[in-house]
This record gives structure tokens, sequence and C-alpha cells, in this order.
């Protein structure tokens, strides 16, 4: 395989492998969710950087890369199972209860891209194959790969503004992630909110109803408090 000359200027790249990632584009007035603290702004995006080794997320920045990030998903429910689903079990009548702690306090908004987004796939085995992968970015327990193989990515195609997946709790549906200082061009902003298709508080009873309704295809119900 042939190498690149390494750039002693910023700390990635870090590999000498040759990544040649595919482009594909979200177009501007795309519809995407996401699941977020109610706290926060519907478009904020993420500012906490994770461990380079521990914990944290799948692509999220890092001390070496400190990107600041969005997660999204191309519909209501994925953003919800994204969100919601992770590491919950099938009880014996064939359901899954999601704690109430897991919607209280949360809000799941509608955001429309105002303007083209270039992302890098990973979904088909030629996507991963352009960035030299095969299985460890869709691995729970390598996610330190992931964060770095990110990073790789974001130094050898700077004109990716993000990166684009499959869910792994609603499959065949898309998740992206951006990165903010990729899409900071884009006038007004790169995402407005629509809160008429939004879901300002999970935790209310209003609230509650909409994202069960939303969950039965998965099987899945958040649990309604004690006394309600």
């Amino acid at each position: 395989m042939s190498e690149r000359p390494f750039d002693p200027t910023g700390f990635f790249p870090r590999t000498t492998t040759v990544l040649r990632p595919n482009l594909t584009t979200v177009p501007a007035g795309t519809e995407l969710w996401r699941v977020h603290r109610s706290v926060y702004a519907p478009d904020q995006f993420n500012d906490k950087l994770s461990d380079i080794h521990f914990g944290g997320g799948r692509f999220e920045g890092t001390l070496l890369d400190p990107y600041h990030y969005l997660y999204l998903a191309a519909t209501p429910l994925t953003a919800l199972a994204e969100s919601m689903l992770r590491s919950v079990p099938y009880g014996g009548d064939g359901t899954r209860e999601v704690l109430y702690a897991v919607a209280e306090g949360r809000s799941l908004s509608c955001l429309r891209s105002r303007c083209d987004l270039t992302l890098v796939p990973l979904q088909t085995g030629a996507d991963l194959a352009a960035v030299c992968q095969e299985t460890l970015l869709d691995d729970e327990r390598n996610y330190a790969v992931s964060r770095r193989w990110s990073s790789e990515i974001r130094a050898q195609a700077p004109e990716a503004q993000g990166l684009l997946w499959d869910s792994r709790r609603n499959r065949r549906e898309d998740v992206l992630m951006l990165y903010r200082d990729r899409v900071e061009h884009c006038e007004g902003g790169p995402l407005e909110v629509v809160p008429e298709w939004s879901i300002p508080d999970l935790g209310s009873p209003e609230g509650l109803k909409q994202v069960n309704e939303l969950l039965k295809p998965l099987r899945a119900e958040v649990s309604t408090p004690v006394g309600w």
C-alpha cells in the first residue's frame, strides 16, 4: 500500500495508511432528529470530550482532536432507539421496559438542514474498506478505536463534515454525526429547529404517550411513574 507523507504540523493523521473515504451528501432541507437533555438547545453541539482510551461514545472528540459534535438520526424512532434502548433486555412477555428516568428531563427535537452536508458513509463493505476498517467501528467494546479513526478520517478528508452509519438499535436506518468546525460556515447555522414536530418534554404525560406510540414497532415502552 502506498504511503502519504506525514504532516508534522498537527497531531492527526497518525497513521501512514492512505484512507480514501467515500463521500455522500445529505441535501439541504432534510429533516433530522435527536434526543437531548431539555436544558440544552435542540441544535447545540456537545463540547464534552471523551477519554482517549476509556468510556465515551462512538465518534466523539478527544483532547487530541477536540472537535464538538452532534449526533442525529433520520427518523424520530431511530433517535429514540439510539438514546433509550441500549442494553434494555426483552422481558418474559416479549417487550422491553425502559425506565422512566431515561425519558425524564429530555426532549425529542426535529431539525432541518440549512445546507448540503458532506458526510463519510460507513455502511457498506466498500465504505469500510475505503477507510481501511471492517467491524471495529461498529463494536461498542472498541469505541476508543472508533474515536481514533474518526480523527484519522477528519485529517485525510478535510471536506468531510461528519460521518454516517447504520443504527444498531433500529437496523437499516441512518444515524449521523456532525463536526461543528466543518459546518460553521453555513449561514444561520447548519440546522434549524422545527418545533411543531418536536416533543419538548418526553417525561410529561402527553410526551410519554407520544414516545410509547413511537416505540411500539420495537416492542418497547417507557414505564409510567407510580401515582400517575
